[in-house]
This record gives C-alpha cells, structure tokens and sequence, in this order.
C-alpha cells in the first residue's frame, strides 16, 4: 500500500501532536489495508461490529508498535506526549467512524471503549520484547491471538497463521517505515522515496 508519510514542508522539527496526527491516519490506514487483505483471502470480515473488533485489534497493537519505536527515537517526555495524542487521535477516528456507520455506543463512548481496550491491552503488550528486528514472537502471537477471537468459526483455524506470518509483518513494515520517514527533518533521499512508494 502507499502512505503519505513525509511532510509537505522540510527541515523543522514536528511537536508531538503533529506527529501523532499524522502517525494516526497512518494507523487507521494500514488496519483498513491488513482488513482488505484478509478479507481478500477470503477471511469472512462482516461490516459492523465484527469489523469494528478487528479494527480496535489491529489499531491497539500498531500504536504499541510506534510508541517502541518512539521510545527509541524520542526524549522519554515528548515519547509520551506522542503516544498519548497518537493513542486520542486514534481513538477519534473510531469513534467518528463507528459512530457514522453504527450509531451511538450503547455503553460508555466508541472512544471510550476504544480507549478501555487500548489500555487493557497496553498492559498485556508490555510483557513483550521489540528491537531492531521488530516485535518478538510473543508480541506478534499475541496480536493474532487476540484478532482470532473476533473471526467465525470458520476462519479460527488458519488467523492466527495469517496474522504472525504475513499481516503483521507487512503492516509493522509500513508503521516502521513512516516513522522514520516522520522523524526525518531532511531531504528525502531517492531510497526513501522508494522505500514509502511501494505497494
């Protein structure tokens, strides 16, 4: 897939919350991308509140993996300020989306229960290691653990394979490859102009 992932205008440092803006219609896009993909495998994705389950998945574990890489790159401050109005935008755009397409939450807030969920499962991610080589075995299983119990019946025997073997790597990639991109005050090289286009 192709992100948009530099800034129109060079060679000046974004606060937190620009980055987090842009960092989180990034998310948003590459949990729809690893949807499209799954659902063009024929993993049975129903729009509604299935659709909505998976998505809270998928964005849950991305934020995680940028809040790692932002621990790498960032001050350990502007680190949290990042993730905090990443993990609000996030939240924002479920609930703009779910909102529109389900109507009001019957409980609580769709941001708030997004919100609720992220937290939970920020707790249960932090047991699991990430380097330069990405998130380990047990982060990855965890995420295909947690999509597989928003999948049918039919599609439980093979998600978990799908997710650790392909989706997650493909979107981790993405996420990996835009924050750098965000990070970078500079020029755009002609490698990283070829690295953020290719689908």
């Amino acid at each position: 897939m192709r992100v948009k992932s530099h800034w129109f205008k060079e060679g000046s440092e974004r606060g937190p919350e620009e980055l987090a803006g842009a960092m989180g219609f990034i998310i948003w896009r590459v949990a729809q991308n690893t949807l499209k993909r799954m659902r063009g495998v024929q993993f049975d994705i129903e729009a509604g509140p299935q659709y909505f389950a998976f998505m809270s998945e998928l964005l849950a574990f991305l934020i995680q993996i940028a809040d790692r890489i932002a621990y790498e790159r960032m001050e350990e401050t502007r680190r949290v300020e990042f993730t905090t109005a990443l993990a609000k935008r996030v939240a924002d755009i479920t609930d703009d989306n779910q909102t529109t397409l389900l109507g009001a939450a019957a409980t609580a807030s769709h941001r708030a229960n997004f919100i609720a969920l992220l937290n939970a499962r920020a707790a249960d991610y932090a047991a699991f290691g990430f380097d330069e080589d990405g998130p380990d075995y047990g982060f990855v299983r965890y995420l295909g653990n947690c999509v597989e119990d928003v999948m049918t019946d039919k599609d439980r025997t093979w998600t978990v394979s799908q997710v650790m073997e392909v989706e997650a790597p493909e979107a981790v990639s993405i996420v990996r490859a835009s924050m750098a991109d965000l990070l970078h005050t500079g020029p755009r090289t002609a490698a990283r102009r070829a690295r953020m286009s290719g689908d």
